[in-house]
């Protein structure tokens, strides 16, 4: 769709004027131009004369089809059309608006050529080639101050961006250009590709990327709502406000419409002084300073700040601490940053980061704005701020992307002194300078998957595998040795990777105290992957006594009556080797439930088979799905016959 701009004013204001100057500078080629009162008179049998004694109802209609010809001369020609109008005349002590319904309908944006009232009255009585009715300055005044008003709203209503063009001298033109270069580039290039573009110059600069980490800027690196205090300090902060809680809420347009109040507001020298001053009053929280630092010496990791605030502020933040060459910012608060970021934006950011870039992306945000894009990364950490600062609608999205859309995030509290948002059970906690996360951040791809769990250099796993290793031990003995080893990770893996629940059992001295049990057990799934899974996974059973129990020698095998309405899913084999099994366990799982929450538990894993990278580490990573090991094995070795684990455990180590 092409841009249509309209030029408003009132009678007297230079539209006409500043239509000429406009068709003498831009390419005839891209755009075409219409002054609005010529275009009815070449429509109207008796031109403009003949149209004047029309009654309204008549009028209206040839205003309607003297802007369905703009219309159609623009979706034929993909040119972008600038037409002057008129908003209201006075008639009778009042102002009525001839706006049409098809007006509204049509124009992309509407720029508004607003002069004082006195020299607007000026302009009037100096202009020798069109006699207008004499009006006083008061007068002029309000008329202006309605029409502003009134297009205002019905820009807001109806998605259409609203400019005022102020009397700015010799830069009136120029702005205009500006204002008009900008329109036209809104509607043929969509921001989605601009972004992307900005993405792609971002990563240019890098090789060997494997991690992403993209931070929210406000309330997230710091407590402020740093864009806030440029507003106020501009002036604007209380319109910003409005828009935003305008029938539009977060989309493109109102941000572009944001935009374009800076712009009119404050130009680029005063702006830039501005976003100095406060940018030194921003201090991203020690944590992420540390983080940031650690990244320095990780040419795989490198962060970017997705804003939907003011860029220019994010880097003049992040220059002062040293990260300019590091991080960078994605955002847009001026028509120069030739984009603007909406919530929508975040998620595509994350996504095509992961998604075309094949990288692992963290991703950190503190509001209902960040959750697209949390929802969106592989891993997600909600920032938990000061209570007077922090989002009040955040607990009741968080909870429901949580619920209802499967999120799996994780906390922190910047500072560390501040409440947890919802629990910890429900939001888990982590520390940004603990050794496991930055483990989790900053490891490689020929590392372990993250997901991955095992206990193989513990002294625990030496006296718990001896027995499954010893060649002189099978059937029941063999059995039981991987019962006791399903015990071992019923205790320490799951029940500290799902949680425990309270629940009420009798003392032995008679009164009622509070027992615990694993977190959902009753709607919990224990999957024997047969047949070698079966004696681990009896002995999980037994640990977890409320959990369903089901044999699977087959994918298929798992019914959508096993999984509907569980919490959790157990699959549970002795030996997982390239994890082709696995990964059609998996792939059917979540078939049957996008929230159900996946578990592998086995006794041995091939280490090979979880490095980053490979298959099914992908798919554990694509499902989140943990993985919890007693052992990982470097031998790729795998057994048959007498050294077939699933043989060797029920003594039928003679048959093929």
């Amino acid at each position: 769709m092409p841009a249509i701009i309209g030029l408003y004013g009132l009678p007297g204001s230079g539209k006409s004027f500043l239509l000429k100057k406009l068709q003498n500078q831009l390419d005839p080629r891209q755009y075409t131009f219409y002054e609005g009162s010529e275009l009815i008179a070449s429509l109207v049998t008796g031109g403009l004369a003949a149209f004047q004694k029309l009654d309204n109802k008549k009028k209206q209609y040839w205003r309607e089809q003297a802007m369905s010809t703009v219309a159609g001369d623009c979706y034929q020609s993909g040119r972008t059309a600038i037409v002057t109008g008129h908003f209201m005349f006075p008639a009778e002590g009042e102002y009525v608006s001839v706006c049409t319904a098809k007006d509204l309908n049509t124009y992309t944006h509407i720029i508004y050529l607003k002069l004082s009232a006195k020299v607007l009255s000026e302009q009037i009585l100096g202009d020798t080639e069109k006699v207008r009715r004499s009006m006083s300055v008061e007068d002029l005044e309000t008329w202006q101050q309605m029409e502003v008003q009134g297009l205002t709203r019905l820009s807001k209503e109806h998605d259409i961006l609203f400019s005022n063009l102020a009397e700015t001298g010799d830069n009136r033109l120029l702005d205009a250009f500006k204002l008009i270069q900008f329109s036209r580039r809104v509607k043929t290039v969509p921001n989605m590709i601009r972004v992307n573009a900005r993405v792609d110059e971002i990563l240019s600069h890098h090789t060997g990327l494997e991690t992403m980490l993209v931070f929210d800027g406000d309330k997230t690196l710091c407590t402020e709502d740093a864009g806030m205090l440029c507003w106020k300090a501009i002036g604007i902060a209380d319109q910003i406000v409005e828009l935003f809680k305008g029938p539009l809420g977060y989309s493109e347009t109102t941000f572009l419409q944001a935009m374009l109040l800076c712009e009119e507001t404050i130009d680029e020298t005063n702006f830039e002084g501005i976003c100095k001053l406060r940018a030194a009053q921003i201090k991203i929280h020690p944590e992420f300073i540390y983080l940031l630092r650690k990244m320095k010496s990780h040419n795989h990791v490198r962060a970017v700040v997705a804003t939907c605030g003011i860029r220019r502020l994010w880097e003049l933040v992040l220059e002062r601490e040293g990260f300019s060459e590091t991080v960078k910012v994605i955002g847009g608060a001026r028509i120069s940053d030739d984009m603007i970021v909406t919530p929508i934006v975040k998620a595509h950011i994350v996504s095509r980061l992961k998604g075309e870039k094949g990288l692992r992306v963290w991703a950190f945000g503190d509001s209902p704005l960040d959750l697209p894009m949390l929802e969106e990364a592989n891993e997600a950490i909600v920032v938990t701020g000061e209570l007077h600062s922090r989002s009040r609608s955040m607990e009741k999205a968080l909870l429901e992307a949580i619920e209802a859309r499967d999120l799996r995030a994780q906390q922190t509290r910047q500072p560390g002194y501040v409440p947890p948002r919802l629990t910890v059970d429900v939001l888990p906690e982590v520390y940004l300078t603990d050794p496991a996360f930055l483990c989790a951040v900053f490891s490689r791809r020929q590392s372990l998957h993250p997901n991955v769990w095992h206990t193989t250099d513990t002294n625990a796993a030496r006296l718990l595998m001896s027995p499954a290793r010893d060649a002189s031990v099978a059937g029941s003995q063999l059995r039981r040795a991987h019962g006791n080893m399903a015990l071992y990770l019923a205790w320490s893996f799951l029940s500290e990777k799902l949680g425990v629940e309270e629940y009420p059992i009798q003392h032995v001295q008679g009164h009622q105290i509070s027992g615990h049990r694993l977190r959902h057990e009753q709607k919990t799934t224990i999957v024997a992957l047969m047949r070698g899974g079966e004696p681990m996974a009896l002995s999980l059973s037994e640990a977890f006594p409320l959990a369903m129990f089901v044999h699977a020698a087959s994918p298929n095998d798992v019914r959508s009556d096993h999984v509907e309405n569980q919490e959790t899913v157990i699959l549970v084999d002795s030996v997982i080797n390239s994890g082709k099994t696995l990964i059609d366990f998996i792939s059917h799982t979540r078939s049957l439930s996008r929230h159900v929450q996946i578990i592998v538990v086995a006794g041995v894993v091939q280490a090979d088979a979880i490095l980053q990278g490979r298959k099914l580490a992908k798919k554990i990573e694509e499902h989140g799905v943990l993985i919890g090991a007693l052992r990982l094995s470097e031998n790729k070795f795998t057994g048959v016959k007498g050294t077939d684990t699933g043989h060797r455990l029920f003594n039928t180590t003679h048959m093929d």
